[in-house]
């Protein structure tokens, strides 16, 4: 009787903690369900610390159809996401102020469609790559690859889709990402074309942003950006557009001596969405400068380009569709106050950190 009491007691506990511990996995996987996201309101946010949020990812997708790029979608609050949101406010005739209302909620919806999601079926061409093993973490190691490719399918796949790995990986906890035919869910991103050519491009070195305006001075697309770097600062004026090339390669020039690459020799990098460059090269008058993708697009906005103005592949893509040998291109704002601003960042992420950590061994 006492070995049969002791059973009914750790079953008893194990069937506790069960009950415990499933409704709140599936709260936090239910977030990201296609029905959770397309219902999701900005009053119903929720999400644990450092987790994705299907609120947010609701909010990325239709910023990113509107054009107002977020940079990777990823269902995480971050400054890209927030310098979209005072874009498309002020486009919109408000402001954004740190929280949402009514108005500016029916604003960005108003044209979504119902389903936000969608399925996508992989396919042979999908798996068939090429992808590299290994990306060199040194540049000028990647001068002896033949191809700066994809390191999978599901890298080569989130970036079809604007999206991070992680919320890619999220969005489909049982997918391999390695089968033709196997169905997954993906953002619905919609047509990546603008509906007009570009007149003019403003960037701004401040803010770290892009925008294209039509020849009527209508705002068409906003995008975040890196613009360059201590070793070879972005410029100030005006330059105008003198090409566009797909699939660049990648010269180094040793005079820059960018941090991280200690050759001094000159070395070119071949093509691919992992060349420093990405895809795209947007090329500008004055030595050197352009317009380009990244092999990161998580880091867009956040890290130095090497001097020029870094947007994620598909954000220059779409810019490289509608722009034309003599587009001015319009720098404005101070490099070093925004500098200021990204040491002042680092000092409040750094004390919040400690903050943390402190907290955890009292």
């Amino acid at each position: 009787m006492i070995k049969q009491s002791k059973l009914r007691v750790c079953l008893l506990i194990l069937t506790s903690l069960f009950a415990i511990s499933v409704p709140w996995q599936t709260a936090i996987a239910g977030t990201l369900t296609p029905e959770a996201i397309n219902t999701a309101t900005p009053a119903a946010s929720s999400r644990p610390k450092g987790g994705l949020d299907g609120t947010t990812v609701k909010i990325e997708i239709l910023l990113d159809r509107a054009h107002f790029s977020p940079g990777e979608i990823d269902g995480k609050d971050g400054e890209n996401l927030k310098k979209a949101l005072v874009a498309f406010a002020a486009a919109k005739g408000t402001s954004w102020q740190g929280k949402w209302t009514d108005d500016l909620w029916a604003k960005l919806t108003a044209n979504g469609p119902d389903d936000l999601l969608m399925q996508y079926t992989i396919t042979e061409q999908d798996l068939n790559g090429p992808f590299v093993d290994r990306l060199p973490t040194k540049m000028e190691d990647m001068k002896d690859l033949r191809r700066l490719s994809y390191t999978s399918p599901r890298e080569e796949l989130a970036e079809r889709f604007h999206s991070s790995e992680d919320l890619l990986a999220a969005l489909n906890p049982n997918a391999r990402f390695a089968k033709a035919g196997e169905t997954i869910v993906v953002p619905r991103v919609g047509d990546t074309e603008l509906n007009a050519k570009v007149a003019r491009l403003e960037v701004d070195k401040t803010a770290a942003t892009v925008k294209a305006f039509s020849q009527d001075g209508q705002l068409l697309a906003f995008y975040p950006a890196t613009v360059g770097s201590e070793e070879k600062p972005a410029p100030s004026g005006t330059l105008k557009v003198t090409g566009v090339q797909k699939n660049p390669t990648y010269h180094y020039n040793p005079k820059y001596q960018f941090k991280g690459v200690k050759t001094r020799k000159p070395f070119t990098v071949k093509p691919g969405p992992n060349n420093p460059v990405g895809l795209v090269w947007i090329g500008l008058t004055g030595q050197g400068f352009g317009i380009h993708g990244t092999p990161d697009p998580s880091k867009v906005s956040k890290t130095e380009s090497h001097g020029c103005v870094r947007l994620t592949n598909w954000d220059a893509l779409q810019l490289a569709a509608v722009v034309e040998k003599g587009t001015p291109v319009e720098f404005i704002g101070d490099d070093k106050v925004k500098e200021t601003n990204a040491s002042a960042s680092e000092t409040t992420s750094a004390a919040e950190r400690r903050r943390v950590r402190g907290h955890r061994h009292r």
